[in-house]
């Protein structure tokens, strides 16, 4: 188990304190908002040429300059990403021109009400899966830099469930907006565990973390009545307070820079130390599904099937 000293209290600029990031060049999915912001603004300290990839280039733009003027750092970038469109992460993948060293697919959707993509597709799981493994895949070529990161922000909501090969899109069972959103934060660390497998020659790491209990937009979707039922159920269950975004993305910044993980794919950190093995009645730790190599490897072949690679 790696474990790196650092815990609930520490934040993102605590992980990237005498880390030097020059040279290195990353992409934040999602890095307009929430814990993307902190993620963001930590690789620019640690001197990382860092780009935004967000829906709402506006707003990116307002976040690349208030941390160019905190952080100092002038390489701050923004590009539109809308992960739900196939065409629009193509696009990114299109414009995108040299190595890249760190990506970060922090963006998501979370318990959104059935709602489908013009492929008829579930958008939380085409969102947090397949929008991450189109860019993935797209930039790989790119990610063959030394020493190259994937970081998947996934969560405790994979707790919720497997995912549900024979139904992923919720054609022919009742849709549950949790399950849907549970089983597509598996999918984030079975990723990681096929890509292990895969690129274990290439160079290209690939890891996923629960960030937290965290308020941010991510939970746009819930009343404020459904947003506190889930802090509150978060909390008794798992005897934890709801992190600032700062504490949040500690853990994201602990899987992208340790040299713990050097060469090491498949893992799940939480709390910036890899999380041991779910038992019942807390909400903490991965299940043994969501690390599963039989099911990585159905997974792959179902997003490469369905995404045409």
């Amino acid at each position: 188990m790696i474990t790196t000293g650092y815990g609930f209290e520490t934040t993102a600029l605590d992980v990237v304190e005498g880390v030097d990031l020059s040279g290195r060049r990353a992409v934040v999915t999602g890095g307009a908002s929430g814990i993307g912001v902190e993620t963001v603004r930590a690789l620019a300290t640690a001197g990382a040429e860092v780009t935004i990839a967000a829906r709402d280039i506006d707003a990116g733009q307002r976040v690349a300059s208030s941390l160019t003027t905190a952080t100092g750092n002038k390489k701050i970038s923004v590009a539109r990403l809308d992960l739900a469109s196939q065409e629009s992460v193509k696009a990114f993948v299109r414009i995108w021109d040299g190595p890249l060293h760190l990506l970060v697919n922090n963006a998501g959707v979370m318990a959104t009400p059935l709602t489908r993509t013009p492929e008829g597709w579930e958008l939380q799981f085409a969102t947090n899966h397949f929008g991450h493994f189109t860019l993935t895949l797209g930039l790989f070529n790119s990610l063959r830099a030394e020493g190259a990161r994937v970081v998947n922000v996934s969560s405790s909501a994979h707790l919720m469930g497997d995912v549900v090969f024979e139904d992923i899109h919720y054609e022919h069972r009742e849709y549950d907006r949790w399950q849907a959103y549970g089983q597509s934060k598996t999918a984030n660390i079975l990723f990681g565990v096929e890509a292990g497998r895969r690129w274990a020659s290439e160079g290209v790491t690939m890891n996923a973390l629960m960030p937290g209990s965290i308020a941010t937009n991510l939970q746009r979707h819930l009343t404020a009545e459904q947003l506190q039922e889930v802090i509150r159920r978060n909390d008794a269950e798992t005897k934890r307070r709801v992190k600032t975004p700062e504490q949040g993305a500690a853990t994201t910044l602990v899987v992208a820079t340790t040299p713990l993980l050097e060469g090491l794919s498949g893992k799940y950190f939480e709390d910036c130390n890899e999380a041991l093995p779910h038992t019942g009645g807390v909400l903490s730790g991965v299940a043994p599904y969501a690390q599963d190599p039989e099911s990585a490897a159905q997974l792959w072949k179902v997003s490469e099937e369905a995404l045409g690679f």
